[in-house]
């Protein structure tokens, strides 16, 4: 059902071709957002486009590329701009996974992980900071942590590390950007079941087992905390990280 709320809010989505960041990008539409579609393959980038548009009148812009790269980054704020007359949100979705044990996991697997996870979103909130100030408007930056980030999980080390990161950093640009009513927060979501996850033909029913309220997460789930955290009335809040993951973080049982 298509409303107002997000009504002239322009927002950027890494990560988007489908999941939780698809599912952010499509409720921000049919909301009433304009959303720049990001994701680094781009047959998902245009699926995702045209399947948003279709439903939500042309609210969605795609855009393919590495949302690691600098010049990327900033090609994605100007485009925002040229295309819809300003940014307002920038959700720093994308992400990598790579699972490794400790003792031997490389230096080239942990460059790719903190490149993507930590580079990108620093430097997609800063990019996008620097149009908000410009447009004197404040906005709303959101990192996408995980509940890694909380818990220890087995052969996560590097990306765990970089997820607990980025709730630092959202606490710590509150004291840089809070005075241009900029709010910057993080959602660490747990287990969720999305394409990628499904993969896995065991994976909702051992998740379903493990979560204390029955079931993994779902990508709208995960979207609709996202969408309050960026909108009017989250605007109190920031420099917080909120877990999404039906209780588990609470007594943590292993699925290994």
């Amino acid at each position: 059902m298509l409303t107002d709320e997000f009504q002239n809010q322009v927002a950027i989505v890494t990560g988007a071709g489908q999941g939780i960041g698809y599912e952010i990008c499509r409720q921000l539409a049919h909301k009433g957002a304009s959303v720049i579609l990001n994701d680094v393959d781009a047959t998902l980038t245009a699926r995702a486009t045209e399947m948003i548009n279709q439903d939500a009148g042309g609210r969605c812009y795609g855009m393919a590329g590495n949302a690691a790269d600098l010049s990327f980054i900033q090609e994605m704020v100007d485009t925002a701009v040229r295309e819809f007359g300003q940014l307002t949100i920038a959700i720093a979705n994308a992400g990598i996974t790579l699972f490794g044990d400790f003792l031997s996991y490389t230096p080239e697997a942990l460059h790719k992980v903190t490149e993507t996870n930590i580079g990108g979103s620093f430097f997609l909130a800063q990019a996008a900071s620097r149009q908000f100030i410009k447009q004197q408007g404040g906005g709303s930056i959101l990192f996408m942590s995980s509940v890694t980030g909380y818990q220890a999980h087995k052969n996560l080390a590097a990306y765990a590390m970089t997820k607990a990161a980025l709730q630092m950093l959202a606490k710590n640009l509150v004291i840089e950007l809070s005075p241009y009513k900029i709010t910057v927060n993080a959602l660490a979501p747990g287990a969720t079941l999305t394409e990628r996850t499904a993969q896995d033909g065991d994976y909702e029913q051992t998740w379903s087992r493990l979560t204390p309220l029955g079931r993994p997460a779902y990508p709208a789930d995960i979207a609709q905390a996202a969408l309050f955290l960026v909108s009017d009335k989250a605007r109190q809040i920031t420099g917080q990280s909120l877990i999404i993951d039906g209780g588990w973080s609470s007594i943590s049982p292993s699925p290994f």
